[in-house]
């Protein structure tokens, strides 16, 4: 690798840095204020479940094409880019809908939330293959835990500043206006995100040898290699944690009638932590390994919804998102960089479309099950929504018990007691290096910016 293309790596990814602080910032806006808006549009529960599932339904059938079509454009920019600004436009006829589209608002919620999910998610596979030729297997761990890091900060700032308009709003009884600014901020934030990918370098992309490797064989094959067990299971757990996970925002605002504020803060807790925890599990991966981050945190995921069934307190609420926080930084890191970890360069697209279309179909049948269930269950402690929480945590735990044992990680690595590599020190820079301040990238060797993945069996 000449030294002119190691810069132009480091500048695509500092540029990467760029658009995941802008994409973050545009969906810190937005992220916890969905449900709010459905729910001011006067959705039912039911319909929340089909708000969480609908799109994402749609969004996984979207990915049997993905990969063709980036083979027929043959650049992964060339499908980025228009799939980037389809997702940030989608925002105008949303927030436009309580003005211009009053009656059956509901139903055009969906559908342009529907093509808003299906513009960011197309993109998806593309954008992993080709931030997985960028940041080899040597500083995935290190570079993603930063940029999710700085990712997290800008959710948690804009958030904060999303919390403060709607209170304001709420006040004067204009929820409408409110919500109109935040979302017209978002897709301002996404369109400089369109920007920032635009600038990047896209190292020569790895066609297929074959046409008839599609994704419909990929899938059908998913039993035979670490890299399918893994999906199913994931997208297993993926299901669970959203039987009860849309509905989180409906207990706090319509049972227990918390403000924008309490909620906000609620919400917004678990992402101030997981910003000091990125390179907590950062240092960890890249030594370590991905899967033993994954049965670490699979052990507290039953925890959490559970946890919701025995107190209303606010600080009590406060302490389950930190918890939700600790397992879900580790799962996010560690569940992409196995994905780039398993697969070869060539087949890069391929598998992360198949694993999102798994992951989609998983969140959507989570949700609309829970939303389906929802208003049949009995009260538990006073709330039906309780005894939805307690279903979804036992499922968590079936889960979690039978499947990841079959998952085996595709590294060598040193092997290493769970105390030890959770309470283990771990030095931030290699030895004689000094880190002054904060750099928006590590520390990176030039040889350590080649990937040496591409002989890694699926």
């Amino acid at each position: 690798m000449t030294s002119q293309n190691i810069s132009k790596i480091k500048r695509s990814l500092r540029l990467s840095m760029y658009d995941g602080a802008v994409s973050s910032a545009s969906s810190g806006l937005t992220q916890n204020f969905i449900i709010p808006f459905a729910l001011q549009l006067q959705a039912s529960t039911f319909q929340i479940g089909l708000l969480t599932s609908v799109p994402n339904i749609l969004m996984a059938f979207s990915q049997l094409i993905a990969p063709n079509l980036t083979e027929r454009i043959g650049s992964r920019k060339g499908i980025i880019i228009p799939a980037v600004i389809l997702d940030a436009f989608m925002w105008l006829p949303i927030l436009l809908i309580p003005f211009l589209f009053k009656d059956h608002s509901i139903f055009f919620l969906m559908m342009f939330f529907t093509f808003k999910t299906i513009g960011g998610s197309i993109a998806g596979p593309a954008w992993g293959s080709m931030m997985a030729d960028l940041a080899g297997e040597a500083i995935r761990g290190r570079y993603f835990s930063r940029r999710n890091m700085i990712n997290n900060a800008c959710s948690i700032v804009t958030g904060f500043i999303a919390m403060v308009i709607m209170q304001h709003f709420e006040r004067i009884d204009q929820q409408f206006s409110g919500f109109s600014i935040i979302f017209g901020g978002a897709l301002v934030l996404r369109m400089l995100a369109a920007y920032y990918l635009s600038a990047m370098y896209e190292p020569q992309m790895q066609h297929r040898q074959s046409n008839a490797d599609s994704v419909l064989t990929t899938i059908a094959h998913l039993k035979e290699s670490n890299l399918g067990k893994f999906t199913v299971v994931m997208s297993l757990t993926m299901f669970t944690m959203n039987i009860a996970g849309p509905f989180v925002s409906v207990y706090l605002l319509r049972d227990l009638k918390f403000d924008y504020i309490q909620y906000v803060i609620i919400t917004g807790i678990g992402a101030i932590f997981s910003v000091f925890l990125q390179p907590f599990w950062g240092r960890r991966a890249d030594k370590f390994g991905n899967i033993i981050i994954i049965k670490i945190v699979t052990i507290l995921m039953p925890l959490v919804p559970i946890s919701y069934i025995f107190s209303a307190n606010f600080y009590y609420l406060m302490a389950i998102q930190v918890v939700s926080a600790f397992n879900m930084t580790g799962l996010n890191l560690a569940m992409s960089n196995f994905i780039f970890d398993s697969s070869r360069p060539e087949e890069r697209t391929q598998h992360l479309a198949v694993f999102t279309m798994f992951a989609g179909l998983a969140t959507c049948g989570g949700a609309l099950f829970g939303g389906l269930i929802a208003s049949h269950l009995p009260s538990l402690l006073g709330f039906q929504l309780k005894s939805l929480f307690l279903i979804a945590g036992l499922t968590r735990l079936a889960v979690v018990t039978i499947g990841f044992r079959q998952i085996k990680e595709v590294r060598q690595v040193p092997k290493i007691g769970i105390v030890n590599y959770l309470l283990g020190k771990f030095p931030k820079s290699e030895p004689g290096k000094k880190e002054v301040g904060f750099t928006v990238l590590p520390d990176f060797e030039d040889d350590e910016l080649i990937d040496n993945t591409k002989d890694k069996k699926v």
